[in-house]
């Protein structure tokens, strides 16, 4: 009696896989069932990643390379790393396919700016300049998602992302002429998969950020005058589990 009911429930989350002679392939198990019925799933996160800024220079660099003697800047794309926790809340009913995630968490990140000077009279000369900081990240996120194939699912995921710097690494002045902001507002939107196990739901998810704000804060330097804003850039591969 207690076989028959459990036997007729595996049939039902199982999926065999036969040969064309009716041999038995493989038996692929749907992991976590029950899964959507979950108002609340929490997990957490982390994320590597490579960030840069965008970059408009000022009237005054142009007015100083028509004398030859500009400061040009180029954006250097720098790797950073994030962790973080994550709150996913269902949008309606078990079927229904939107998601609220909110996942604060820690970015740390050193973003460098190359100058190049063309000075009269003399050979060219490089020299970067870097930002450290370390981000408390809180995006709230809209997540649109497919309807479950065993244990397989895509998703897309969008929304904004505040920022606020919890600290800025300025320990050495001569790499350290530039400054930004301390709070910064960003779009952002990606594409992720959900990947359904025994105990657990593992998600890659790639997800891309374009900050909205000129977080660059003025400073009197020849490295900080030749600029007009920045604006941050981040490709991040987040690694969820939940």
């Amino acid at each position: 009696m207690v076989a028959g009911p459990a036997l007729a429930q595996r049939k039902r989350s199982d999926a065999i896989d036969r040969g064309r002679k009716g041999h038995i392939k493989g038996i692929t198990v749907d992991n976590l069932p029950n899964y959507n019925d979950r108002f609340f799933r929490p997990g957490i996160y982390i994320a590597p990643n490579f960030s840069r800024f965008f970059i408009e220079q000022s009237a005054s660099y142009l007015q100083l390379a028509q004398q030859g003697r500009g400061l040009a800047a180029n954006a250097i794309i720098s790797p950073g790393f994030g962790v973080g926790f994550i709150g996913d809340i269902r949008l309606g009913n078990p079927g229904t396919p939107f998601h609220l995630r909110f996942a604060p968490g820690l970015n740390f990140l050193t973003r460098r700016v190359e100058f190049t000077s063309a000075g009269a009279g003399q050979a060219d000369t490089i020299r970067n300049q870097e930002v450290g900081t370390t981000q408390l990240e809180l995006p709230l996120l809209l997540k649109y998602q497919s309807n479950r194939r065993r244990n397989t699912r895509f998703y897309m995921i969008g929304g904004i992302k505040p920022s606020f710097a919890v600290t800025q690494r300025q320990n050495t002045p001569a790499i350290n002429q530039i400054s930004v902001i301390r709070d910064d507002l960003m779009l952002e939107y990606g594409v992720g998969l959900d990947l359904f196990y025994p105990y657990f739901k593992f998600g890659p998810e790639i997800r891309f950020s374009h900050g909205l704000r000129n977080v660059l804060s003025p400073r009197d330097n020849r490295y900080s005058n030749s600029l007009q804003s920045l604006r941050t850039n981040t490709v991040t591969l987040y690694l969820n589990i939940e």
